[in-house]
């Protein structure tokens, strides 16, 4: 049985405060709850656990390419955007057909279109493999250690921790385009030739649901993945940034973040404080920082 480390900043959850009682347990493999303004943990299992990422691959996808994109501009879905898609979930953008590009993010980090990422790489100068060298420069310049690209999309290969992929998600957040398009639960995109109307609804489920104050996110998967989630979300006057990776079903990763969601909103009663020291990260630069580093080819 997998060891579960919670880790809580004494006095930002609890008061000084003795609970009765304990965490909820958390069926993802591995999971992570972060102060979204300090980055300090708050619960974690298996959080430095290298596991494949999915589609959440996809909010590096964003990151990378927003530095040269404009949002207006318009982008052609080509044979090659459908070739680095194919093996994933069905499609909505048809060969041949133009989008502009702020609603291929759109389609991207609502619904998770795979033909999207290599569309937006190509409208903001780069081809596939300069992509994934921005992703990984990106990863480089959040300090993220374990997170490594191979592929746009997430559906081959793509690894990280469920630490680092928090870290990520908030420094994502802290883009003004990238939160507002994360926070919707729908939107309606079209060609520009009027033929192609697409309605998309989100993947990310508590968003939809509205029981919590959800502020963006993003959901993946693969067989070898497993359902992935990561999301943030304002409790009170607190933002709070989410990871859940390796879920075995579909709906497990959004009931480990209602488990958990309820139970720090309940004061995170039964916490635990470490007693031994985690090695030391250092800070991640802002989404904005980073933009202004990665090297496009």
């Amino acid at each position: 049985m997998r060891t579960l480390v919670f880790y809580v900043v004494l006095g930002m959850l609890t008061g000084g405060t003795s609970w009765a009682g304990g965490p909820p347990e958390i069926k993802s493999r591995s999971a992570v709850v972060l102060d979204a303004e300090t980055g300090d943990e708050i619960f974690s299992k298996d959080a430095d656990e290298i596991r494949p990422i999915a589609s959440t691959t996809k909010i590096f996808v964003a990151m990378a390419v927003r530095k040269e994109l404009e949002l207006d501009g318009w982008t052609e879905i080509t044979k090659l955007d459908a070739r680095y898609a194919n093996g994933g979930a069905r499609t909505r953008l048809d060969i041949g057909q133009t989008f502009r590009n702020k609603d291929l993010l759109r389609a991207m980090l609502i619904a998770s279109d795979n033909r999207a990422p290599t569309a937006l790489a190509r409208a903001a100068g780069m081809d596939p493999d300069g992509l994934v060298a921005a992703m990984n420069a990106l990863a480089k310049d959040l300090h993220l250690k374990r997170t490594k690209f191979t592929d746009p999309t997430g559906l081959r290969g793509n690894v990280s921790t469920a630490h680092e992929m928090a870290l990520a998600l908030r420094a994502a957040l802290q883009d003004d385009t990238l939160r507002a398009v994360m926070q919707q639960d729908s939107a309606d995109i079209e060609s520009k030739d009027h033929y192609a109307k697409i309605h998309y609804g989100s993947t990310n489920q508590p968003l939809v649901a509205k029981r919590w104050d959800v502020i963006g996110g993003k959901t993946g998967y693969t067989q070898q993945a497993g359902y992935c989630f990561i999301t943030g979300v304002r409790l009170d006057e607190r933002k709070l940034v989410m990871a859940f990776l390796g879920a075995d079903g579909k709906l497990s990763r959004f009931g480990d973040f209602n488990r958990l969601a309820a139970w720090l909103d309940r004061g995170a009663p039964g916490a635990k404080v470490t007693t031994g020291k985690r090695p030391a990260r250092a800070e991640p630069a802002t989404a904005s920082e980073s933009r202004r580093r990665v090297a496009t080819p």
